[in-house]
């Protein structure tokens, strides 16, 4: 099994998170999607493109 790796947005996403002290599942919860979603799209599996304004915007990235 190969390890999934986080896409360049992605580890954008992870380092913002930490530092604004939030969750995936406050961040999913402000957007209005998913925790599982966010995941998808921290690791690619998912191209986010409908919410990627918005999480832009929340993270201010």
């Amino acid at each position: 099994m190969t390890k999934r790796r986080m896409t360049p947005i992605g580890k954008e996403i992870k380092r913002r998170l930490v530092e604004l002290e939030m969750s995936q599942a406050d961040l999913a919860e402000e957007i209005g999607t998913s925790p599982q979603y966010i995941n998808h799209i921290i690791f690619g599996e998912r191209s986010g493109e409908k919410y990627i304004d918005d999480i832009c915007r929340v993270l201010n990235i």
